[in-house]
């Protein structure tokens, strides 16, 4: 058995974990971290990437017997899904954490989004207020940092100008911008549509080793050349520091004494087993992987886990209900030559509204229709069902070189040569797609708890997933279908095609924070109530979802904390 001890014991090597090792290790202190995954070679993923004629968004991240997890494809390979309705949002295990695949969108929450309670009669108020991470929103942004326009108006009061400037809007966000000038919200005439620039995780110009983006329109599942944000960016810094990651090391169990302290944390690794003991101990393993952990962590003292007194822990599971929105403009939009997305609607985040219906914000895509259908080798077949002709990936011999098809010949159902070019050219050139990420409220019956008659290929309980998606999440998905359909008339589009909500990869709940120790699970400094040694990070903290896309606001709570580890660990010496 391999024990480790240091100061700090940080579980979960993604952005959190190694932000709070990095700023630990700068100020003195000796901080252990375990991740379960491995480190990620970026050259070689790409060019795994590149070289499959099948790859999908998981082809750069390949399981691993030792850490499996949901793949963007089948996330049920991992989850066990009792429903009534799938959960679909996926994550990865490897040093940096799920921003390998993130997109980059870094919004801070709007004011309100800490005070649902208080100012529409639903969901519940956070501990703490905007104004209390304001100042922490600033750090988070200048850490990463973001590309952004200080002018823009986004609902959020700023009292620092992004450190970089923005990444230009392209082509088609321009022509949206004029196309929605006159549209308002279904149910609030007052809401105007107004497109601007979204805040981005990735450098607009060169910055701390790493290039401008080149505007390849790989975000998801990978930056090409680093320019995007990812977690691997502080491991790095972490490890300069003096910070020690071991990776392949699965956290299993949480040790605990008499006292209620954390006293240490089993891992296992493909070689063997061992423990991590330390002061603090920091649980930042994902929103699935945390709860899970914590629920395994049973003993005759905890039989139902540690931190949960409660019996919060795994809880109150949320997501954004992404909407999907398609369809083709009159006019060439020029798709696919900027990141993923370079604009949205962020003003239709917050209102009366709230009190009947869940919010919602835009997201414009650049990316054509690779999400709701997929990039043009995908798009061939799916249009020739659509057409009611069949597609051959393989044309017959003596076919190769033909242009064009005879509609009375033997290939009258083939499209080939430039007839399958010309095709392409004009379906993609004019593709538009729109996303809307609706907020959930939290409900405790929305839940993840360890299944231990199922386990994953390392022996450790699977995840089993209760989940369902309530009437206030509908009547938000309504509107937003109601809202597209009139955003893409205003766009001249034909095809029209509006999807069933995706998962949007913003997996939030399952270890929220409140004042009250029996409706919680931490504190506002996100320190465990039931063990004053060990705190939890990132969304899964979050008592609501609200409309905006996660990772800024998990930097800042992160860097929050990092404040309140400090204090302690020196009140321990």
């Amino acid at each position: 058995m391999s024990n480790y001890n240091a100061d700090v014991v940080i579980v979960g090597g993604g952005i959190s974990g190694c932000i709070m090792g990095w700023k630990l290790a700068e100020a003195g202190a000796d901080v252990l971290i375990l991740e379960a995954g491995d480190r990620i070679d970026r050259n070689k993923s790409i060019l795994a990437y590149m070289n499959d004629p099948n790859r999908n968004n998981d082809t750069p991240y390949p399981q691993a017997s030792n850490a499996q997890f949901p793949p963007m494809d089948n996330p049920n390979d991992y989850y066990v899904q009792m429903g009534p309705d799938n959960f679909q949002s996926n994550y990865i295990k490897a040093l940096g954490g799920t921003t390998w695949h993130w997109l980059g969108t870094c919004l801070r929450f709007v004011p309100n989004d800490f005070r649902m309670k208080s100012a529409y009669g639903v969901m519940v108020d956070w501990p703490i207020t905007y104004n209390d991470l304001e100042p922490w929103y600033n750090l988070a942004e200048s850490a990463l940092p973001v590309s952004g326009n200080s002018e823009f108006d986004l609902g959020a009061p700023r009292s620092q100008p992004y450190m970089m400037g923005e990444i230009p809007m392209t082509y088609s966000d321009k022509l949206i911008q004029k196309a929605f000038e006159n549209l308002t919200l279904p149910d609030d005439a007052t809401k105007k549509l107004e497109v601007r620039g979204t805040p981005q995780g990735r450098n607009s110009k060169e910055y701390d080793n790493r290039p401008a983006c080149c505007g390849s329109n790989n975000c998801i599942p990978m930056c090409p050349v680093g320019a995007k944000y990812d977690g691997s960016v502080h491991a790095a810094k972490a490890e300069a520091a003096g910070v020690k990651i071991l990776t392949n090391s699965t956290a299993n169990f949480i040790q605990t004494n008499e006292d209620s302290q954390v006293t240490g944390i089993k891992f296992k690794t493909p070689e063997g087993e061992g423990v991590a003991t330390g002061k603090i101990y920091v649980l930042a393993a994902h929103a699935i992987e945390t709860p899970k952990l914590m629920l395994m962590s049973k003993s005759e003292r905890y039989p139902n886990g540690v931190g949960n007194s409660s019996d919060q822990v795994g809880r109150n599971l949320m997501d954004h209900n992404c909407v999907l929105s398609y369809g083709l403009t009159k006019d060439p939009v020029f798709p696919y030559r900027a990141p993923l997305s370079t604009a949205g609607v962020e003003n239709v985040k917050d209102g009366e509204f709230r009190k009947d219906r869940a919010a919602f914000r835009i997201e414009i895509g650049n990316d054509g229709w690779s999400w709701p259908v997929g990039y043009p080798e995908v798009l061939a077949p799916w249009m020739m069902k659509k057409s009611g002709r069949t597609y051959h990936k393989n044309v017959p011999v003596g076919m190769e070189t033909q242009d064009t098809y005879n509609p009375e010949g033997d290939n009258k159902d083939f499209f080939y040569g430039n007839d399958l070019r010309n095709m392409i050219k004009q379906n993609v050139e004019r593709e538009i797609r729109f996303a809307f990420l609706v907020e959930q409220p939290p409900d405790p019956n929305n839940r993840i708890v360890p299944d231990f008659e199922k386990l994953d290929s390392f022996g450790n309980p699977r995840p089993k997933i209760y989940y369902s998606i309530d009437d206030y999440t509908k009547a938000g998905i309504n509107v937003a279908v109601d809202l597209q359909k009139k955003m893409l008339d205003s766009l001249n589009a034909t095809q029209q095609h509006h999807s069933w909500p995706y998962g949007a990869g913003h997996i939030v709940g399952t270890t929220t924070m409140g004042s009250d120790p029996k409706t919680s699970v931490v504190d506002g400094e996100l320190r465990c109530h039931d063990h004053k040694n060990m705190f939890i990070l990132g969304s899964n903290t979050f008592p609501t979802v609200t409309a905006s896309n996660p990772t800024l606001t998990i930097v800042a709570m992160t860097l929050r904390c990092v404040e309140a580890v400090q204090k302690q660990l020196a009140e321990m010496e």
